[in-house]
């Protein structure tokens, strides 16, 4: 009686297991798991408990319009710019970082499928490079696909599903089997007409171990006068419990693909704001880069004004017979020459407003008044008289803290050595306990069927049947439910591997793809090292490139002044005088260029320390939304000339907290 009662608890205990919403491994996860692809649903029904399971999540489509910050930019077919609005249109509308969103609910899928049991797929963790607007090459960021691979290699054993099924069977069949010998059916052509019914809830947990209670049904009709009861009905309520205890066996085991999908959700984070310090990084280098061209337009036209005065006067004394013919020809080569510069600074511009609207809106040049509108950059170049002074250790130190992709290598070794759990656990010999516990019915009608005997050749009749067996379905479930007809069994079942090297050569490779993971993260670390020396180098070479610029600048400037009043005393030639304007716009042009190089060695210098977001006042949570909060920049007067940071670096009027 213990026994049987002990049975009826564990029945029912698996049912509850079986029955609870969602089963143990569900519940596991703790109480405020990663939330799961969280996409339009449409209004629950009274049906949709029960329908949720079979319903396809909805995936928004793409949304190709620009945010309302580019019309409040927009004046006059004019696109006033700051770096702050640069950045904010990019959080809002730049392709590639919207292409990284994403990466979000790929991960939230992945932690739902490892939830289930399932194999995971893991996480792309490629991104776009950010790039190097003086020489166009990529620079620093780029990643491989090291998450994704990992994780597709990690799987439970062949079958188990953290998700319960409910399995049913139903067949109806007819079946027509000669028999060679009479005396067991008394017909030597036995017609057996068979109905099945069964149904079964399997579930598998976390401990490796698996649960199946099932309900089998026969119900068999034949044309045999030997059988007593016939049709006659036999069923069974089936518990079958199996649990490893050695390969396949541990809860840390087999949520091995849980923990790594969960740390594939947090490298998510990582791979997005990798995207994001190269995307931002890109259109803070395209933007200074554009405001350099600005400023060399400027040189260029103040080249070409300057130019074109020394042609008229050169016109007047020829006129005047003070002057030889041959410096008009000469002024006037210089003035083409000058038109010409003017002209390819000029086409630079449009380049680079073409390539920094690009990346400022979902759907490229497509609209005409964002493809014809000019971009006045409103920022200037600002270079501080003093740089910064601090250790290289602490600058290390802060791009090892910071670096994102850093981070996902340091978290590729620890889904690795989470892998390598379970690759080791393939090495122990295969040891499970499995325990059937069975409760058998069987009901059925007086068989009726009449047939003749082999023997005597006379009619005979089937024997009475017991009464306990006639009856319906109502005698059947109390047949199982009070345990007249119990099957007990228990036993292990071993299988041991006499050789295992599959096994063995599976724990090498991943132990020695493990090693090698590590010498990466020791690769990246010293790289780390060399891209901020090389950064703090480039920016200080561009410092030293800036000053070295401005002086020469101002020796052209007064050597103009000094040849001009020659020129007007008759103590210097014409010629002469056209190459130190050609040396001044020379001049100007390297003081525009070594503000651009400067203006790029700080954002790399940023990327390198991964410090891009924090001094750009990127906020990451509004990143991902893709909403910014704070305003656009207010647009100045109609009336107000450009800024100053379109001004020439040559002009006089120049303020002082500009350069």
């Amino acid at each position: 009686m213990r026994c049987i009662k002990r049975l009826r608890v564990l029945c029912f205990a698996a049912g509850l297991c079986l029955w609870a919403p969602g089963g143990y491994a569900q519940r596991q996860g703790g109480s405020n798991p990663p939330p799961t692809p969280q996409l339009d649903s449409e209004r629950p029904h009274w049906y949709s408990g029960f329908t949720h399971p079979y319903t396809p999540p909805v995936v928004p489509p793409v949304s190709l319009s620009n945010s309302t910050r580019v019309d409040s930019l927009l004046r006059a077919g004019k696109l006033y710019l700051s770096v702050s609005d640069a950045i904010a249109l990019a959080l809002e509308n730049n392709l590639d970082i919207e292409l990284e969103r994403y990466e979000f609910p790929l991960a939230q899928a992945d932690l739902l499928r490892a939830r289930s049991g399932a194999s995971i797929i893991g996480i792309p963790t490629n991104v776009l490079p950010a790039i190097n607007t003086t020489v166009g090459v990529p620079i620093l960021g780029s990643n491989s696909a090291g998450l994704a691979a990992q994780g597709a290699q990690t799987s439970l054993a062949p079958g188990l599903s953290y998700d319960p099924a409910l399995i049913g069977t139903v067949s109806w069949g007819h079946l027509t089997t000669p028999q060679s010998n009479t005396v067991i059916t008394g017909t030597t052509e036995l017609v057996s007409t068979n109905k099945t019914g069964n149904v079964s809830l399997v579930e598998a947990f976390p401990t490796g171990g698996s649960v199946a209670l099932g309900f089998n049904n026969l119900n068999q009709n034949q044309n045999s006068f030997r059988n007593t009861i016939n049709p006659a009905t036999t069923s069974n309520l089936d518990l079958t419990v199996t649990q490893p205890l050695l390969q396949g066996f541990g809860l840390a085991l087999n949520n091995r693909t849980i923990r790594i999908a969960k740390n594939n959700l947090r490298a998510a984070d990582l791979v997005f704001r990798q995207q994001l310090i190269n995307a931002v990084g890109n259109v803070v280098q395209i933007y200074w880069t554009l405001v350099a061209a600005n400023l060399n337009v400027d040189v260029k036209t103040q080249a070409v004004a300057v130019s074109q005065k020394l042609y008229e006067d050169n016109k007047k004394q020829v006129e005047v017979g003070t002057l030889a013919p041959i410096e008009i020809a000469r002024a006037e080569a210089q003035l083409a020459s000058d038109q010409q510069a003017l002209v390819t600074a000029q086409s630079t511009v449009l380049q680079l407003e073409a390539v920094l609207k690009s990346a400022l809106s979902r759907d490229g040049l497509a609209s005409p008044l964002v493809a014809e509108a000019r971009i006045v950059a409103t920022d200037p170049i600002r270079i501080p008289d003093v740089e910064p002074v601090e250790p290289i250790q602490d600058v290390v130190a802060r791009a090892l803290e910071n670096r994102p992709d850093l981070a996902q290598s340091r978290m590729q070794i620890e889904n690795s050595k989470i892998a390598l759990q379970g690759t080791k656990n393939v090495l122990l010999p295969t040891l499970n306990a499995f325990a059937d516990l069975r409760n058998n019915a069987l009901m059925g009608s007086q068989n009726t069927v009449t047939g003749v005997s082999p023997t005597t050749g006379l009619v005979s009749t089937p024997s009475a049947a017991d009464p306990f067996f006639l009856g319906g379905f109502g005698g059947l479930l109390g047949q199982i439910f009070s345990r007249n007809f119990p099957n007990y069994t228990v036993g292990l079942n071993l299988n041991i591997p006499l050789r295992n090297r599959a096994a063995q050569a599976n724990v090498a490779t991943a132990t020695l793809n493990l090693r090698e993971n590590e010498l990466t993260v020791q690769r990246q670390i010293n790289q780390v090292r060399v891209d901020i020396q090389s950064a703090l180098i480039a920016l200080q070479e561009a410092r030293a490139q800036y000053q070295t610029a401005v002086k020469q600048r101002i020796l052209e400037e007064q050597t103009v002044d000094a040849d001009q009043k020659k020129l007007d005393l008759g103590a210097t030639t014409v010629f002469q005088l056209i190459q130190d304007q050609r040396d001044l716009s020379t001049a100007g042009g390297n003081v525009v260029s070594a503000e651009a190089t400067y203006a790029q060695a700080r954002a790399q210098l940023d990327i390198a320390t991964g410090m891009t977001l924090q001094n750009n006042n990127v906020q990451f949570d509004e990143a991902k939304s893709g909403v910014v909060s704070r305003p656009p920049s207010s647009l100045p007067p109609l009336d107000q000339n450009p800024p100053p940071g379109n001004a020439a670096p040559g002009s006089k009027n120049l303020p002082n907290g500009s350069r």
